[in-house]
């Protein structure tokens, strides 16, 4: 997707090999124009799997989750974090991994938002290693669901995350596959 790659490029910040700095525009101020063409290009992807859900992992991914929600007229679930008072009963629990937080978390899922009638697709804003797309996994395996695929907005292609989650045979359409992050710049792939 070249708008994305053309934001990465002028307001992305490397800051070592493993890891961009997007909070411009992605994970911590939004550009809903961007996030808008983010969920459009994820929905021209997908809109022939007949999915029913969306789930993501709080908080990055919601913004482009909600945006392919809203073009496949679907609900967007988002996996919390477990420390809430008013998330207690009947859940999906998986742990993940954060390789820029350097800390597992406990995530959780209602479980009567997801149920095994549902086919998912899988939001999230990077994948790395496959950690937090393995977790959301997991849920909705909780649930006995069926997943449709795996939509990422910027994959790190050097790490293994889609290595490890093709080769389990989950379907993985990222939207700037990033090839390098070195002297302070960023290279693609395709």
């Amino acid at each position: 997707m070249e708008a994305l790659k053309q934001k990465i490029l002028a307001e992305g910040i490397v800051i070592s090999e493993q890891v961009l700095k997007v909070d411009a525009f992605l994970n911590h101020q939004i550009d809903p124009a961007l996030m808008q063409q983010v969920g459009h290009a994820f929905a021209e992807r997908f809109r022939d799997q007949g999915i029913t859900k969306i789930v993501t992992i709080e908080a990055s991914g919601i913004a482009p989750a909600v945006m392919a929600g809203l073009e496949l007229g679907v609900p967007v679930i988002f996996a919390r974090k477990y420390q809430s008072l008013t998330l207690k009963d009947n859940l999906y629990i998986s742990k993940v991994f954060s390789f820029t937080k350097q800390s597992e978390s406990t995530i959780a899922i209602s479980a009567k938002h997801l149920s095994a009638a549902d086919h998912v697709l899988v939001i999230d804003d990077f994948l790395a290693n496959g950690h937090a797309a393995k977790a959301l996994i997991d849920l909705i395996s909780q649930a006995g669901a069926s997943i449709a695929g795996i939509g990422i907005v910027i994959e790190k292609s050097f790490q293994e995350g889609r290595t490890l989650l093709e080769s389990e045979g989950y379907r993985v359409e990222s939207l700037a596959r990033v090839q390098a992050l070195a002297d302070g710049r960023v290279t693609f792939l395709d």
